[in-house]
């Protein structure tokens, strides 16, 4: 059996994005000796995928524990991006408090707010640790008085507001009470720990009851469930009731596998006792929500609610001329069975039919949250196409609402000027803004469908320098219309090979996603067009050899560099008439209708019915 209750500590550590938890979680490793002093451990050890690597985010919640003097400590890293939210709501369920860590230069920021405001909900008590606290522009103090109020303002009693706080670096590995006590570990974090985290609720002589929060997979053991023993003890082999409130009756099953965690291992163990948090294996039936009790007593736990999505974006089969060279998994059968795998480990996701049966809808908090699904689903070997992301309208008291956000941006003084005026005439309502050094943070409240695209010309406006967060704050009615994309398209008319004669005819025209040597076909998007409207190109044409002593300067042109966009650029670039195009190699934007002719017809179409 685990550790008894009162030695048992359950805390979720909470941030907004890259304030360093993860990289806190490493430190607290090595201070309380779960790493052996030989063993190589990578950094972010805890950020196991390799889209978090890659991003420097964390996408899924993690489990792990910790032995520190006689007490175990188990801790969930949850995401810090908004996308990722419906990770944090779930996994709050399982802690009894949060420690939220904030940033000693940036202070509270959109995500800060969600988090805090989910644990509030959930009636955890909030520990705080401000972070970084070796940076050079470090304001400590201020920053305290910011997460005070922000306490104030999400509307916490007085013991929550009696909170208490740590400073230190997660980088550096240690903490103090004060910011100008002299510390170099991490006891001070430890013993605030000890001290204010509540020992779980005991109740080991009622009926178990367990209830899984997150689903992992195993390819030798199947299904794995973590989550919470809320009510007496749960017993490796047991013959338990999986229970739902919406499930017509109890699934019998049997607990094959019971795991407990250790550092970043499961560890096989024969019991989790109430107020502990626990590892299945082997109910193939289990879903997220899903509560485990005795065959004789099935008691469910309520269902777990989450923040509704407010993105969707349609998946279709791909159906471009390169159709199944580059994929391994290219039918609608293959995408609806990795939609559904999908939507059943991550509760933020749902997945719909629509009238074609090669199409299906699927349902997000965000463009990067659909985004690491697409990624994830490209390196797996799939093969698809994806149309623009769209807002979800909703139905508020009679009035159709759209979903809008609370965008914080941080930029250098002499650019935010551009930066509130480009924000501005996307809808988007200035609510502060205050001056960090070199610095402005701008906070707004924005629809998030005039966030969609906004991030690549922040970044233009502020030449690369603009810092954009954000997080869904509540429906409102529409914001009114808001500027798409102003310029037009550059569309290959034909098939065949990118000729550099062909792209240095065109350089006039405007600039380019494609380069010598790729292949495009009729219909491809190859570039972005000066003016508004699309034109057709012929990217393929070669120059004809009539003069021999002129075709030296074909090999001296100049073609400057294509423009080479990432997964969320192209998503947010693409219009209603095109897809993006995805294979395990390649991302190619593409007109709905790849024939010129077709698309003509339909405009006129679309024209007299509007008529």
């Amino acid at each position: 059996m685990t550790a008894p209750n009162n030695a048992i500590r359950n805390l979720a550590i909470v941030a907004h994005v890259d304030h360093g938890k993860t990289t806190l979680v490493d430190q607290m490793f090595r201070y309380a000796g779960t790493f052996r002093e030989n063993q190589k451990v990578a950094e972010r050890a805890l950020d196991s995928e390799d889209q978090e690597r890659e991003r420097g985010i964390t996408i899924l919640a993690k489990n792990t524990a910790i032995q520190y003097e006689g007490t175990r400590i188990n801790i969930v890293d949850t995401p810090g991006h908004a996308d990722f939210g419906g990770q944090v709501e779930r996994t709050l369920s399982m802690a009894d408090a949060v420690l939220l860590l904030v940033d000693a230069f940036e202070g509270p920021m959109p995500q800060t707010r969600f988090v805090l405001r989910k644990a509030f909900e959930h009636g955890l008590k909030a520990l705080v640790m401000i972070n970084k606290i070796d940076r050079p522009d470090s304001r400590p103090h201020e920053v305290l008085d910011e997460v005070f109020d922000l306490f104030v303002e999400l509307g916490a009693h007085d013991e929550q507001l009696e909170f208490p706080v740590v400073y230190g670096s997660g980088r550096d590995g240690y903490a103090m009470r004060e910011p100008e006590d002299d510390s170099d570990d991490l006891g001070p974090l430890f013993a605030m720990i000890l001290e204010q985290v509540p020992t779980p609720k005991i109740d080991l002589e009622g009926h178990m009851q367990f209830q899984a929060i997150t689903l992992e997979h195993d390819d030798f053991v199947g299904r794995i469930a973590v989550g919470r023993v809320s009510r007496g003890v749960l017993k490796a082999g047991q013959r338990v009731a999986v229970c739902h409130p919406y499930r017509a009756r109890p699934l019998p099953a049997t607990v094959k596998k019971l795991y407990s965690y250790q550092g970043l291992e499961r560890v096989a163990v024969d019991s989790v006792p109430c107020g502990d948090i626990g590892v299945i294996a082997g109910i193939a039936e289990i879903e997220i929500g899903d509560t485990l009790c005795p065959l004789e007593h099935p008691d469910p736990l309520p269902k777990i609610e989450i923040d509704e999505p407010t993105i969707s974006m349609e998946f279709v089969v791909n159906d471009s001329p390169f159709a199944g060279t580059e994929g391994a998994y290219v039918t609608s059968r293959h995408l609806q069975t990795r939609l559904d795998k999908a939507a059943v480990r991550d509760m933020a996701l749902s997945i719909t039919r629509t009238d074609r049966t090669d199409s299906f809808q699927v349902n997000g908090r965000g463009v990067m949250h659909l985004g690491v699904l697409i990624e994830r689903m490209r390196r797996e070997g799939y093969e698809f196409a994806v149309g623009k992301p769209r807002v979800i309208l909703k139905d508020v008291d009679g009035t159709i609402c759209e979903p809008y956000e609370r965008a914080t941006v941080e930029v250098p003084n002499e650019n935010s000027g551009r930066i509130i005026e480009y924000l501005g005439r996307r809808r988007g309502e200035m609510l502060h803004m205050e001056a960090l050094g070199t610095l402005t943070k701008v906070e707004f409240s924005i629809p998030a469908r005039g966030l969609i695209g906004a991030r690549t010309s922040l970044l233009t406006l502020s030449q690369g320098e603009a810092i954009l967060s954000h997080v869904f704050e509540e429906w409102k009615p529409d914001g009114g219309l808001i500027p798409r994309r102003t310029s037009g398209v550059l569309v290959s008319d034909r098939g065949g090979p990118v000729l550099t004669y062909a792209l240095d005819g065109l350089s006039d025209r405007g600039s380019f996603f494609v380069k010598p040597g790729d292949v495009v076909y009729e219909g491809m998007v190859v570039g972005e067009q000066n003016k508004a409207g699309d034109l057709p190109v012929n990217v393929c044409r070669a120059k004809k050899m009539t003069n021999i002593r002129a075709s030296s300067k074909d090999d001296s042109a100049s073609i400057a560099p294509p423009r080479i966009m990432s997964l969320e650029e192209a998503l947010e670039y693409i219009e209603d008439d095109e897809l993006l195009e995805v294979t395990p190699t390649s991302l190619r934007l593409r007109k709905r209708l790849l024939n010129a002719d077709a698309r003509k017809r339909h405009a006129r179409s679309a024209a007299a019915a509007s008529k």
